[in-house]
């Protein structure tokens, strides 16, 4: 059973993968059965030879010192070569960071997993660079360790939110619970991701408090990335299913007949929609039918449902599949032409007036 339900997960993710590669569903299959071969590195191995240079540079210093040690004074010499090995690991560091990111990086199809694996690699870079550093300016090693360990104690102390937050930037990075461009819910936060920097989350707010539509609100919101480990992530941005149900309801009479109430909203919701809903569903049910989801009820059609009303009115109820950041519009539209078809029928659907409400 653990076995069936990991090889679900692997396919999942494989499928998911495919998803962010295209934007077309029919073609997500297509891709996740392919095989994935690496793309061809398109960069050449020209920016090697620059550092290939210092460290001819570098070594012949060290060769020099070694081959006429009089050349300077006994304690000259020992820094020039100490610092010369310095120069030899930066760069030999510096090297091979790059060669990461053209022969293993450059080969990521996605392009925000190129970006944030450069970003991590940067750090690393940096933190490297800082050990040589130390290394060559510090001669008593025990001294170094003694003295970065407790400055590394009062760093952790004072700085215990950021660096909460810098994990949490590595959660986000692994995990991705969202990212650049996803449409998410985090608390009482709304709307685009449009950065995820080391430190914080950056929102382009959709509604709001001075809206109840979905449009952007024009407001930043930031929040710290430590709030991924405490506050659940709604995200509406998932690639293998980047879709919402919405739903538009209006009130009618007991007396209102039904039936031509349900065959008219369904109709003039399919033709909005046109085929694309059904063609989406169909693959979408079929693609997440082989994984761990057991049960599931994705309509391929606009649904319409009836609901008694608290005010002594029916609910009349049409559900329907809706690209998140197309809601609004979609909304608006069918609004207008479900309206206009009721009202064109004041015999068989009774709205409420205002002398009746």
């Amino acid at each position: 059973m653990e076995d069936t339900v990991h090889a679900q997960t692997e396919e999942l993710e494989t499928l998911e993968l495919a998803a962010e590669q295209t934007s077309q569903p029919e073609e997500i299959q297509r891709k996740a059965d392919q095989p994935q071969t690496a793309d061809p590195v398109k960069s050449s191995i020209v920016w090697i030879l620059p550092y290939l240079a210092v460290a001819a540079i570098a070594g012949a210093g060290i060769l020099l010192l070694e081959w006429k040690p009089g050349l300077v004074a006994i304690s000259t010499a020992v820094k020039l070569e100490r610092y010369l090995l310095g120069v030899l690991g930066a760069v030999g560091m510096l090297a091979l960071a790059r060669g990461l990111e053209v022969f293993v990086i450059g080969r990521v199809r996605n392009p925000v997993s190129r970006f944030n694996l450069k970003r991590v690699l940067r750090i690393v870079v940096v933190l490297a660079l800082l050990f040589i550093v130390i290394s060559v300016l510090f001669v008593n090693w025990y001294a170094a360790v003694v003295s970065l360990g407790l400055i590394s104690l009062v760093l952790g102390f004072a700085l215990q939110s950021p660096i909460s937050s810098f994990v949490g930037w590595i959660y986000i990075l692994i995990r991705a619970p969202y990212r650049v461009g996803d449409r998410i819910e985090i608390g009482e936060a709304r709307g685009d991701v449009i950065d995820v920097s080391y430190l914080d989350t950056t929102l382009w707010e959709i509604g709001g408090r001075h809206l109840s539509t979905d449009h952007p609100s024009g407001r930043l919101i930031k929040f710290p990335n430590t709030n991924v480990f405490s506050t659940p992530v709604i995200n509406y941005s998932w690639p293998l299913f980047p879709y919402i149900w919405n739903e538009i309801k209006f009130h009618i009479a007991y007396e209102s007949d039904l039936e031509f109430v349900a065959s008219t909203m369904r109709e003039i919701a399919e033709a909005e929609l046109g085929d694309a809903m059904q063609e989406k569903v169909r693959i979408y049910r079929e693609l997440l039918g082989r994984t761990p989801v057991n049960h599931l009820e994705v309509r391929e059609r606009p649904a319409v449902l009836f609901r008694v009303s608290e005010n002594t009115w029916l609910e009349a109820i049409v559900q329907y599949l809706v690209h998140p950041k197309e809601a609004g519009r979609l909304k608006t539209a069918l609004t207008r032409k479900l309206l206009a078809a009721l009202n064109a029928a004041p015999d068989r659907v009774l709205f409420p007036k205002s002398n009746m409400r």
